[in-house]
């Protein structure tokens, strides 16, 4: 029996099989999202390497080639590009639209994974990352100050707008761009270096050794219980001045005798400006 003659030797039933379909359609209706502009994310894979310190031409060599070697046997691939910076490489690799991407990005972290043993040691870890299309930002807020330098600036916005800011619902991530976190910057000068026989190097090696906290135990008594701590950490200009870099008999050298420690920014050659005003 066809749906037409259901149809017509029925028709209750059918007006009733109408009735319902209509009211499935209303309900999903008002659960329908429409957007103008659809959310759809590319098939887009990103490999982030820092490398810090090091210039643009050893980054494409010791970096983006190896690992473009090895991810480029990857199944799928429609296009590959990289892009070799100052203390940073970035590579963008693009998939065929028929391609699952889960399966892209594990296949990518495990080539990654492979061609770890030969970057330098130094390396940061690569972050392997899936493109998103709801990843672009949808509010810009910029602090500005007369009174205040860039890194109190950066500090009040990480502690104060960027902690008040995730706990919105519905926020997901924020960022903070052309911030300025403090460092000890060491300056070298190499003339006095030269002249005292040391090198870079040396002054690394002193700064590893001696800039440490290590585990030191307990005391025990009958009663009590202590744990000893060993402040070996250096926080002040001073204290790296003050730091032996080599001692020969009676002669010791000090860093305040071949450079200076001063506390200043992470960074020095970003910075981030609205109409000309950092």
């Amino acid at each position: 029996m066809s749906l037409s003659s259901v149809s017509i030797n029925r028709p209750v039933l059918a007006t009733v099989f109408a009735i319902v379909i209509l009211l499935f359609g209303v309900v999903g209706l008002t659960f329908l999202g429409i957007r103008e502009f659809p959310s759809v994310d590319p098939p887009i894979i990103s490999v982030s390497t820092s490398y810090p310190g090091a210039n643009s031409d050893v980054i494409e060599t010791q970096i983006t080639e190896p690992l473009e070697q090895s991810i480029n046997g990857i199944p799928g691939i429609r296009s590959l590009t990289s892009v070799s910076r100052q203390g940073g490489s970035e590579i963008t690799v693009e998939f065929e639209l028929s391609v699952d991407m889960e399966t892209a990005a594990n296949d990518t972290r495990d080539k990654v994974s492979q061609a770890m043993r030969m970057l330098p040691r130094d390396t940061d870890p690569p972050v392997v990352a899936k493109a998103d299309a709801d990843a672009s930002p949808i509010m810009f807020i910029t602090i500005e100050s007369d009174k205040r330098s860039l890194l109190e600036l950066s500090e009040i916005a990480e502690l104060t707008f960027k902690e008040q800011l995730q706990t919105i619902s519905g926020v997901s991530a924020v960022f903070i761009w052309g911030q300025k976190r403090y460092a000890m910057r060491l300056w070298l000068d190499p003339v006095k270096l030269a002249g005292y026989q040391m090198t870079p190097l040396d002054v690394r090696n002193a700064v590893l050794r001696e800039n440490v906290e290590l585990p030191s135990g307990s005391i025990e008594g009958n009663t009590t219980l202590l744990t000893i701590r060993t402040l070996g950490l250096m926080s002040t200009p001073k204290e790296f001045d003050d730091l032996i870099l080599k001692q020969t008999g009676d002669q010791i050298v000090r860093f305040k005798d071949i450079g200076r420690a001063e506390l200043g920014p992470e960074d020095i050659r970003g910075i981030l400006k609205r109409d000309g005003v950092p």
